[in-house]
C-alpha cells in the first residue's frame, strides 16, 4: 500500500521505535529518534517558508545530519535537492539560480538565500515538536543533479510523487531487509536513491564518510552489512587490497552487492565473482533519469561476459545508427531506452519528455542474439584516430591491468597527422614508473590503433568516489 513518504517514516517508527535507522562514524539514530528529530526540524522548515512542492537544497556529506535534514524535507511536503559540498562555487550558483530553493540547508550560509544549518536537528524542544506533522506529499520525491561529467550538472526532477510502500522492495534486485552499507556520496543520484528508498522501506543505513577500500572491508565485517552499492572504481580499489586481507575477512553477512555507474573492467568483475560467488554480484545499467534499466547476475555474466544485462521493469532497448535507422544484432550504435507511460523525469527549466518517448544516456553499444546489452562507451568520449574509432573504456580496462596503475582516464588529444591521438592519464600512486616503461608495456598490450601515444602520470586519484571524471579538463 502506497502512502506518503512522511507517513511511511512515522509507521516504521511506531512499529519498531528502537530499531536502528542510520549511523555514521560519530552518531547513531533509532527509528524513534529519527522520527522525533525530523518532525521537529520539518516544523522549523515550514516556519522558514517551506511549502508543499517547494525545493529544499541539502548540501551535505554522508552524515546522520544529512539524513535527518532530507527526511525533514519530505515531512515538510517539499522536494529534496541534494547538492555536493565539493561543487565549485560558480557551478553551485548556477544550480541554485535554476532551482531557486525555498531553503538551503548547509554547513555555511549561502548569500542571498534563506538558510539553515545542517546540524540543526538536535533533540526536540517539546513533545509537541516531536509529533508527526499534517501529512504532506510533494509532486516530485527527488531532484538530484546529474554527475556533471560532461558539463554543468543538470537538475533531474523525478516524475514520481513523494509516496512509497513501506513494506515493498526498493527494486527486484535489492533485498527486502538489509543493513545497507552506503559507500557512495549521498549527493549523487544512485547512492541517494538506494539509501533513501532503503531507509523508507526498513533498511538500516551504515554511512561511510568517504569511500576507502580498507575501511569498506572492515565495515562489512564489523557492521555485519548485508547489502551495498558500489561503482567499478571502488571495486577495483577493494580488489587491490590483496588476497591476504580477503582470506581473513568474514563477509558471509553479505547477501549481495550491486554495482552501477560505469563499465566494469572484465578482470575486476571476474575477481569479485571468484571472491563472493556469482549469485552475490549483481550489475545494473541505468541513469539519474531512471528512463530504463538493464540487469545481469554474475552467473549470467559468465555466460555473456562484458554484458550489462537485459532490460527489466518494462524497459525496451534499441540500438540506433547515426542515420536514425535500427542497428543490427552485434552492430554498435546509440543506445536508447523507453518504458511505457509518462516520462519518469524532466530536466528543470525544460519541457516534460513526451509519453512513451525514447531516451538515451549518451552511450553507444550493441545487443547480442539473446537480447543482452554491451556498452562500448559514451558517444562524446569516442576518439577517432586516423579514421579508426577507439573507445576509451576498452583502453582503460587494459591499462588498469598494469601493476602500477591504480586508475586511469583516456582521452583524445589533437594530432596534426591523425586528427586525434590516444592520450592516457594514469594514477600510479607511490610508484616511480616512467613514461618510457609504460610505452614499452603498451606496445605489447594494445593494438597499434588503441595504444596510447602520450601520457600524463599523476600520483592522486583521478576519479571521484562515484567513479566519475571530467574528461574535458584532461582533453
Amino acid at each position: 500500500m502506497r502512502i506518503t513518504i512522511s507517513r511511511a517514516f512515522t509507521e516504521l517508527a511506531q512499529r519498531s521505535p528502537d530499531a536502528p535507522a542510520v549511523r555514521d562514524g560519530s552518531d547513531a539514530l533509532t527509528r524513534g529518534t529519527l522520527e522525533a528529530r525530523s518532525n521537529a526540524l520539518a516544523r522549523r522548515y515550514r516556519d522558514a517558508g517551506v511549502r508543499t512542492d517547494s525545493f529544499v537544497t541539502v548540501v551535505g556529506g554522508n552524515t546522520v545530519d544529512t539524513v535527518i535534514a532530507t527526511v525533514a524535507v519530505w515531512k515538510a511536503g517539499a522536494t529534496p535537492q541534494p547538492l555536493s559540498p565539493r561543487l565549485p562555487a560558480p557551478e553551485r550558483q548556477k544550480v541554485l539560480d535554476l532551482v531557486d530553493p525555498a531553503l538551503v540547508v548547509s554547513d555555511e550560509p549561502v548569500a542571498g538565500r534563506t538558510w539553515m544549518p545542517l546540524d540543526g536537528a538536535g533533540d526536540p524542544a517539546s513533545d509537541t515538536d516531536a509529533r508527526p506533522l499534517e501529512d504532506h506529499a510533494a509532486a516530485s520525491w527527488k531532484a538530484p543533479t546529474s554527475s556533471g561529467s560532461t558539463g554543468t550538472p543538470k537538475v533531474v526532477v523525478a516524475a514520481a510523487s513523494a509516496h512509497v510502500d513501506p513494506d515493498g522492495r526498493v527494486a527486484e534486485f535489492v533485498p527486502r531487509h538489509a543493513t545497507q552499507l552506503v559507500a557512495g556520496p549521498l549527493h549523487h543520484a544512485a547512492p541517494f536513491v538506494y539509501a533513501m528508498r532503503g531507509l523508507m522501506t526498513g533498511h538500516a543505513l551504515v554511512l561511510m564518510p568517504r569511500f576507502d577500500a580498507a575501511a569498506w572491508l572492515d565495515t562489512v565485517v564489523s557492521a555485519r552489512a548485508t547489502w551495498g552499492m558500489l561503482v567499478p572504481t571502488m571495486m577495483s580499489r577493494i580488489m587491490a587490497l590483496g588476497p591476504e586481507l580477503f582470506a581473513d575477512a568474514d563477509v558471509t553477512s553479505l547477501d549481495s552487492v550491486l554495482h552501477i555507474g560505469a563499465v566494469c573492467p572484465p578482470h575486476v568483475k571476474r575477481s569479485w565473482i571468484r571472491w563472493l560467488g556469482p549469485d552475490r554480484v549483481v550489475e545494473v545499467y541505468s541513469g539519474t533519469e531512471s528512463n530504463g534499466l538493464a540487469m545481469i547476475r554474475g552467473d549470467e555474466w559468465l555466460q555473456h561476459p562484458g554484458s550489462v544485462g537485459r532490460p527489466i521493469g518494462g524497459t525496451t532497448i534499441r540500438i540506433v545508427r547515426p542515420d536514425g535507422r535500427a542497428a543490427g544484432i552485434g552492430e554498435t550504435g546509440r543506445i536508447e531506452m523507453t518504458r511505457p507511460g509518462a516520462a519518469t523525469y524532466r530536466y528543470l527549466g525544460r519541457g516534460v519528455p513526451a509519453q512513451d518517448s525514447w531516451h538515451s544516456l549518451g552511450d553507444s553499444g550493441h545487443l547480442d542474439h539473446d537480447g543482452y546489452l554491451y556498452i562500448a562507451d559514451r558517444n562524446d568520449d569516442l576518439i577517432v584516430s586516423g579514421g579508426v574509432n577507439v573507445w576509451p573504456a576498452a583502453v582503460e580496462s587494459t591499462l588498469e591491468r598494469h601493476p602500477a596503475v591504480r586508475t586511469c582516464v583516456v582521452v583524445g588529444k589533437p594530432d596534426p597527422d591523425f586528427g586525434q591521438r590516444v592520450h592516457a592519464v594514469v594514477d600510479v600512486g607511490t610508484s616511480s614508473v616512467s613514461r618510457e616503461q609504460l610505452d614499452d608495456w603498451a606496445a605489447s598490450a594494445f593494438t597499434p590503433d588503441e595504444r596510447p601515444r602520450s601520457w600524463t602520470i599523476v600520483h592522486a586519484p583521478i576519479r571521484d568516489d562515484t567513479g566519475k571524471v571530467r574528461r574535458r579538463a584532461w582533453r
